[in-house]
């Protein structure tokens, strides 16, 4: 279940699912939860260079992850987040192994199937079984306002199997598009923001609302 809360004085979105994770609202602005908040809560922040791809990588001991669109963590006492504006925020976390990820799915990395290929990681590298994974699926825009042409909207259903209720239309659902390639692999544990970035302009950045807004929220962990 999602619910708002305090952080240093600054509002915040969580999940119970997991405890270790937030998404920033549109205000304070980027530059500000980066100066004066971050910084505060970690020595160690790490953020890669998101690209609408679907590479996948390991955090180690670099500051810089190029064309990386989700990052996956096992180690103590750092800050890890990527940047949204109407794109699917995917969160994991593994509550055997300790493990943690966030993948950043707009259209191109839900049609790549970018929440499964940073399970299929976590996996190969630390053993999760994907019965021990939960995943928290952020604000993002929502079925009521994202239409896409048809090539994509096939593009986006050849993704699953069960295709039953993704779309309205030429209108989207990208969170649960996400949600139905996991449960499709066997993760059952996944709560679903109710959130429209575009409906709630007010509370997060929406590219397609505010015509191209180069400003982000954030979907965050700190271990």
């Amino acid at each position: 279940m999602f619910y708002f809360d305090d952080l240093l004085g600054y509002k915040v979105l969580r999940s119970d699912f997991i405890k270790n994770a937030f998404f920033t609202l549109r205000n304070p602005l980027p530059e500000v939860w980066l100066n004066e908040v971050f910084t505060k809560l970690s020595d160690k922040i790490i953020t890669p260079n998101q690209t609408h791809s679907d590479n996948v990588q390991i955090v180690d001991d670099r500051f810089e992850y190029h064309q990386t669109d989700g990052l996956i963590l096992n180690q103590p006492e750092i800050l890890m987040y990527l940047r949204f504006a109407d794109c699917t925020p995917l969160v994991f976390y593994d509550t055997k192994n300790n493990v943690y990820a966030i993948s950043h799915a707009g259209w191109r990395g839900t049609a790549s199937k970018i929440g499964v290929k940073t399970i299929n990681k976590m996996s190969e590298t630390f053993g999760s079984k994907h019965k021990d994974i939960s995943v928290v699926i952020g604000p993002a825009i929502s079925k009521c306002c994202y239409e896409v042409g048809n090539e994509v909207k096939e593009k986006l259903l050849a993704t699953v199997e069960n295709k039953n209720g993704l779309f309205n239309g030429n209108f989207a659902d990208l969170k649960r598009i996400n949600a139905r390639q996991l449960n499709e692999i066997g993760v059952q544990n996944i709560d679903i923001c109710p959130y429209c970035t575009s409906c709630n302009n007010d509370l997060f950045y929406s590219y397609r609302k505010e015509n191209g807004t180069k400003n982000r929220h954030f979907a965050v962990i700190i271990t």
